[in-house]
């Protein structure tokens, strides 16, 4: 199995390579105009002949993001609302990663650790396993909740570890994909912002994003007397 697996994870890499440098070529021409009405315009038009094409290529590029845990989710999500809007954006990329977190999550429930192992390093899945943190049901949930809002901590990863875990699959389904909102609202919206011509827009998202998860993990500090939060942090590491 761990043979196909690395076969398979080979394939889709140099699939995501050609999907990437194709729609670099077919869209480099209109995003470097994006600060002109006319550019904006073309942009959109681009993206309409696109089609269902352009739909299929942007959750092949989220499926291997995820997937292959080499690629940061913020280009995507930018992409997605460059392409399609905030709210359309955020809707795809929404809809995508639940689909997306689902097959892994229950392929790991199917074929186990050396699934797992084909992904990612065996050594930092053993440590995070044997961290007591992680073997709390009662508490399971809520540290997932907490690394997929905190940002910079690694998503995909967890999406793989979860199918080790004591957790209930509709539940972190659940987490997994709402939790995510805040990092896939402000990048799509700044891309829709990018594609508008409304460069600081884009930052002021991003700004106004990161000061109210600062907010959230500040009140998450003050009350968590355990210092449950930072311990997960470091676990993950």
């Amino acid at each position: 199995m761990s043979r196909r697996v690395k076969a398979f994870k080979y394939i889709l890499m140099i699939i995501v390579i050609v999907l990437l440098i194709g729609l670099v070529v077919y869209l480099f021409p209109v995003i470097s105009n994006l600060s002109t009405p006319e550019g904006q315009l073309e942009f959109k038009n681009q993206v309409s002949d696109m089609g269902f094409l352009g739909l299929l290529a942007l959750f092949g590029l989220q499926f291997a993001q995820i997937f292959l845990i080499i690629l940061p989710g913020e280009p995507i999500e930018i992409l997605a609302g460059m392409c399609y809007g905030g709210v359309g954006g955020t809707l795809f990329i929404t809809i995508s990663a639940c689909i997306i977190s689902s097959i892994i999550f229950f392929a790991v429930r199917k074929l186990g650790r050396k699934f797992v192992y084909s992904f990612c390093s065996k050594e930092r899945i053993e440590k995070i396993e044997n961290s007591k943190l992680f073997k709390n049901p009662k508490k399971i949930e809520w540290i997932m909740l907490l690394l997929f809002v905190i940002p910079g901590t690694p998503k995909d990863l967890l999406v793989y570890i979860a199918g080790l875990l004591p957790l209930k699959p509709l539940r972190f389904i659940l987490i997994s994909t709402f939790a995510r909102l805040p990092s896939i609202i402000s990048s799509t919206f700044a891309g829709n912002s990018i594609v508008e011509g409304k460069w600081t827009h884009s930052i002021a998202i991003y700004a106004i994003t990161f000061a109210l998860v600062g907010v959230f993990i500040f009140i998450v500090n003050k009350f968590d007397k355990n210092k449950t939060a930072e311990k997960v942090v470091k676990a993950i590491k």
